[in-house]
């Protein structure tokens, strides 16, 4: 079945063909390791997943590999200002290395519980530092370099194509630069390889290299790294869309001047997450971690089968009211699959047009429609529902297998049975003692036109 992809390169649908028949290897822009990841953040890569989780689906091998960035983000994300990693370091009067290591931790425990597959690899900027220089020693040979008095930079002039994954040119870019413009840059897009540590300054993650003690500017990092485990061209890369103007050309930039060829064939971008309609930022307080969810009462899954409901190519709105409705949906759909008993066979049909719908372009909230219409379609078999969406569930990564892991108590069964006597009685008191007796067992009960439900209290 083909698998319909929206290249942000050329800003197109068309098929997708890897490289390697039945193989695909894929680069996702992993975090920068200074602070918690956000729910923001994660929308970038619960989307990757998706994909990942997809083309598996598709029967293809898929080797992906994250970076994680523990040098060199600048605070402007560009060439200037601090790093990121030191400068947290230095509020928090602690290592950069411990700090790197902390997050890095948090970030994997936060994955593990949004139910996100591990990447096959997961190098550290600091660990493939010898890869970085030599990346940039080859655009120094090939003449894509310049030196200034902090760093050794890219000339993007000397590309003619820089810039074509946003669409912006030369002087756009110049109009458009968000810092003061670095008077020793020969073009404001320009941008650092190698930043030269300060004199006056002692600094905690710092290399020798070719042109003196720095450490590597934060677009390096991924044009070599992907390169070490994927090779080049590899076939996809991820990430958020606020690096499709500056991070994202940059390392196409770097390794079309270093080898002649792109980086990539395929460019994925999702879109931003939005908070009560606007934008996530600390100052309005509105930065939430999966810690926050969890803080008032969400599962992560549940933020997990929030992000199913919209296109990643289109902005999502966060609020708590949408992540209720998420969290009783995801348990709604639980009692209803727990409730069918065991898994049988699966329907050819209704996973055909499953399939359908995640190789369209991801098409995921649609995907998840097929899986509501199979839940109540009445007459559907219920192993046969189970068994079909225990399927599609290898893509949403919603852990529905688990539901079955809950069985009902003896104790439970008979106080269940009790209170059927004593509706039958009308003994409404007693029934409401049982009932409570039943909730403190970790069941609720409920009074159906078919009798008594049963459901674990989630």
């Amino acid at each position: 079945m083909k698998i319909m992809l929206t290249n942000t390169l050329g800003r197109k649908k068309s098929i997708f063909k890897p490289i390697n028949k039945g193989k695909v290897g894929m680069y996702v822009c992993g975090p920068t390791v200074y602070q918690r990841a956000s729910i923001g953040n994660f929308r970038a890569f619960v989307f990757a997943d998706l994909l990942r989780r997809m083309f598996e689906f598709n029967g293809l091998e898929v080797n992906e590999v994250m970076n994680i960035t523990d040098v060199g983000h600048l605070t402007d994300d560009a060439s200037e200002g601090e790093d990121k990693i030191e400068k947290q370091a230095k509020k928090e009067n602690k290592d950069a290395w411990e700090i790197s290591k902390m997050h890095t931790h948090q970030f994997l425990d936060d994955m593990k519980e949004l139910g996100i597959e591990p990447p096959s690899e997961l190098p550290k900027a600091t660990d493939y530092i010898l890869e970085q220089i030599a990346l940039i020693a080859a655009l120094e040979e090939n003449g894509f370099t310049y030196q200034i008095s902090d760093g050794i930079y890219f000339d993007t002039s000397k590309l003619s194509d820089y810039g074509k994954l946003s669409g912006q040119k030369l002087d756009e870019k110049e109009e458009g630069a968000r810092v003061e413009k670095n008077k020793e840059k020969k073009n404001a897009s320009d941008f650092a390889l190698w930043k030269f540590s300060k004199t006056e300054e002692k600094r905690q993650m710092e290399w020798q290299s070719p042109w003196g003690i720095g450490f590597p500017g934060w677009h390096i990092e991924c044009s070599a790294m992907s390169e070490k485990y994927l090779g080049t061209p590899f076939d996809i890369h991820t990430g958020g869309e606020d690096h499709i103007t500056v991070h994202h050309p940059n390392e196409m930039a770097q390794t079309q001047a270093a080898r002649g060829h792109e980086l990539a064939n395929w460019w994925l971008h999702n879109a931003f997450l939005m908070v009560d309609g606007g934008k996530m930022s600390k100052s309005l307080g509105n930065t939430y971690s999966i810690d926050d969810l969890k803080e008032k009462g969400f599962s992560p899954l549940d933020f997990r089968y929030f992000l199913l409901g919209a296109h990643y190519r289109t902005k999502q709105n966060f609020t708590w009211e949408a992540l209720e409705s998420a969290h009783n949906a995801l348990n709604n759909l639980k009692d209803e699959l727990w409730s069918l008993g065991s898994p049988a066979k699966i329907d050819k049909k209704i996973l055909k047009s499953f399939n359908e719908r995640i190789n369209d372009d991801l098409d995921i909230a649609g995907a998840l429609a097929i899986l509501w219409e199979t839940v109540r379609n009445q007459e559907l078999d219920s192993g046969i529902k189970l068994a079909t969406v225990f399927e599609m569930d290898k893509v949403f990564g919603l852990d529905l297998a688990g539901t079955l892991s809950i069985v009902i108590p003896d104790e439970v069964e008979n106080l269940l049975e009790l209170r059927r006597k004593a509706r039958e009685e009308k003994d409404y008191a007693g029934s409401d003692a049982l009932r409570d007796q039943i909730a403190e067992l970790g069941f609720v009960v409920k009074d159906t036109g078919d009798g008594q439900k049963l459901t674990p209290k989630r």
